[in-house]
């Protein structure tokens, strides 16, 4: 099976990466060692398409195609992971919205998001229960026309400054993945409580929260799809985001031999550049070449999810993900070696692409999760 990438996904490659020169890799250094959150890039990037692209047109999105949004976020990522995280995870939740949701959430809630008005998040994981979604704690029991939740969620990205999300809680308890429902909660309701996490390694100029959810009242018509199918629902898009991540781990590891080329080119020891030593020649080229390895098998799971192969997209996203991931880190611990003593330091941004390709190994199924599926993939 091949892959052709079109003009068209050329032709955006090369304007987000336009974008992450001239807007993001400025700005970049101040907002990982600041925690700054970039809320006017990422107004100014939904002006480009490049926030949600997913939406479909008639809601002001891009509706671009899965290879395309791959693209886009390798591209982010490239530019800077962190700031890349903050842009690409803008509409987290919207794809739940756009397959399941009714209509008067798309209407309202969809073209501010893709207009960058605001960001939307996805509230899944809790302190107890990371990969294990099935046993999730926050519960929501009805009561009239309106359902009561109450729980707490963890790790929720964009949980400060989303004004919507879509959030995960049993309406069946003691029914495990058969009992959890997805509702569409507005931040702004009583009983919505945030506190940012601050402390992060890396990707820091995206927004981390935990999320506090104390007897919040919903309306019944804020359920997104049907009451006690909210897994099998969110089932549809693991493989889109785990090929989404692979192409966060491919972004960070371009990035980090990026700034390891330009290093080599310009540093010089014993009257030459250490461009011209073998072993820094060894080290691009392994480098080189596990990068694009990853990128091959990224678009590979792209194509799959964006042909709804559904038994074969769950494989190579799972192996896009898993791999990417693992490359990513390996690439930006040796972009590091590569700068020597000025890779441990603030002053370049090798160490920054080391912290920040971490996280792809974490989030959206550890490797050793996607190690499971891939096993039971193919035995």
């Amino acid at each position: 099976m091949t892959f052709q990438l079109s003009a068209e996904h050329e032709a955006i490659r090369e304007a987000v990466r336009e974008f992450g020169e001239n807007e993001m890799k400025p700005v970049a250094e101040e907002h990982d060692q600041e925690g700054k959150y970039p809320e006017e890039l990422r107004k100014k990037a939904a002006e480009y398409d490049f926030v949600a692209p997913n939406i479909p047109l008639e809601y002001d999105g891009a509706g671009m195609d899965k290879i395309s949004s791959t693209i886009v976020t390798e591209e982010l990522w490239r530019a800077d992971p962190g700031i890349g995280s903050a842009v690409g995870s803008a509409g987290f939740g919207t794809d739940m919205i756009v397959e399941f949701g009714d209509e008067w959430m798309k209407e309202e809630w969809l073209p501010q998001i893709a207009n960058g008005e605001t960001a939307s998040c996805s509230m899944i994981s809790e302190p107890a229960h990371g990969s294990n979604v099935a046993g999730i704690e926050t519960v929501a029991e009805k009561d009239g026309d309106e359902y009561v939740l109450n729980g707490n969620k963890m790790w929720i990205t964009n949980g400060t400054v989303a004004d919507v999300g879509v959030c995960m809680a049993k309406t069946s308890p003691g029914e495990g993945h058969k009992g959890i429902t997805a509702f569409l909660v507005e931040m702004d309701r009583d009983g919505v409580s945030t506190d940012k996490i601050n402390n992060k390694l890396g990707i820091r100029a995206s927004d981390l929260a935990e999320v506090v959810i104390d007897d919040v009242r919903i309306p019944e018509k804020n359920v997104i799809g049907e009451v006690d199918k909210g897994f099998y629902q969110l089932m549809e898009f693991f493989a889109s985001g785990r090929t989404s991540v692979a192409a966060q781990a491919v972004g960070a590891a371009q990035g980090a031999l990026d700034a390891a080329i330009e290093y080599a080119n310009q540093r010089e020891q014993f009257d030459q550049k250490i461009s011209e030593f073998q072993a820094i020649q060894h080290k691009i080229a392994e480098m080189a070449t596990k990068v694009e390895a990853a990128r091959s098998l990224t678009y590979r799971a792209a194509t799959q999810v964006e042909q709804n192969n559904q038994d074969v997209a769950a494989q190579y996203s799972s192996m896009a993900k898993y791999f990417a991931s693992e490359i990513s880190v390996e690439v930006a611990d040796e972009g590091i070696q590569v700068h020597g003593g000025s890779g441990y330091v603030t002053d370049y941004p090798a160490e920054r692409y080391y912290r920040d390709a971490r996280i792809t190994k974490i989030y959206e199924g550890t490797s050793e999760i996607q190690k499971n599926i891939i096993a039971d993939q193919i035995l």
